[in-house]
């Protein structure tokens, strides 16, 4: 009598759907990559590393460069330890995914126990980087694309723009802004086909008026737009957080089936 048994197996349809998730993952990393580096390029970050210290607010760049970077190595070591079942590289991209999912627990946790120290690091990165608004074109793009999303103006009002040299109301300001805004504070005139660049000069002159300018800060209507999307962004980090979780599950059971197979050697 022949008995036959038979032997463990690496899921095929876990190890190929592991890989295809990371490869996707992989590819996306390095086109967030790409763009930061031919931003720094663009810039001229690249033939002068020393000056990406030299900016006084925050870089948009370091986004697509740090988040690239991530994604890079993740989809790397995921794609390559599925596809060549090398249990090394898959147990780094769970712990590695395992901690970014941490720290983003840790975050979310904090945030909401310390709500007004949020609230007070928010209005002072908003305004360093309102100092800095124009020495850098990536993070002028930020502050008007802010601006003009959110209705807003400075932190907490205009006023805050006279904490940028070429905006301040000094008399020893010789600049053309001085005491005026961003045109991304400005109210939009329907009627206007082409964009007003300089609609923002001289308004705080005589006064800040809602109907030139958007007279409310960016914090508060950031917190506004928070709560009316509660349920919107909740449902993202929640995607966001499942996501991480299934790829942890997914790698460590394909370790787990590899290490069978091993066993039966």
């Amino acid at each position: 009598m022949t008995h036959h048994f038979k032997g463990a197996e690496v899921s095929c349809c876990v190890k190929y759907f592991l890989f295809g998730f990371n490869i996707i993952f992989w590819l996306l990393g390095a086109a967030f990559l790409a763009i930061g580096l031919w931003a720094w390029a663009e810039k001229g970050v690249l033939s002068n590393i020393s000056s990406i210290t030299d900016l006084g607010g925050f870089d948009p760049v370091w986004l697509f460069i740090v988040v690239g970077g991530v994604m890079f190595i993740l989809g790397f070591a995921g794609c390559i330890g599925a596809l060549r079942e090398n249990t090394f590289l898959l147990k780094f991209f769970s712990v590695f995914l395992g901690l970014i999912f941490f720290l983003e627990l840790t975050a979310g946790i904090l945030a909401f126990v310390f709500k007004d120290w949020i609230k007070d690091q928010l209005n002072f990165f908003i305004n360093n980087n309102v100092k800095a608004y124009r020495d850098d074109i990536d993070l002028q793009n930020l502050i008007d694309f802010a601006q003009e999303y959110w209705s807003c103006c400075g932190a907490h009002g205009p006023n805050d723009w006279n904490l940028n040299i070429y905006f301040n109301c000094t008399d020893s300001n010789p600049s053309r802004e001085r005491c005026g805004v961003p045109f991304s504070c400005c109210v939009k005139d329907p009627a206007e086909d082409v964009l007003n660049t300089q609609c923002g000069y001289d308004v705080r002159l005589q006064g800040v008026s809602q109907k030139y300018i958007y007279t409310k800060g960016c914090v508060g209507q950031f917190e506004k737009w928070l709560q009316d999307n509660l349920i919107i962004v909740a449902g993202i980090f929640v995607g966001i957080a499942l996501l991480q979780i299934f790829g942890i599950c997914l790698a460590q059971n394909l370790v787990s089936d590899i290490r069978a197979v091993k066993a039966n050697w």
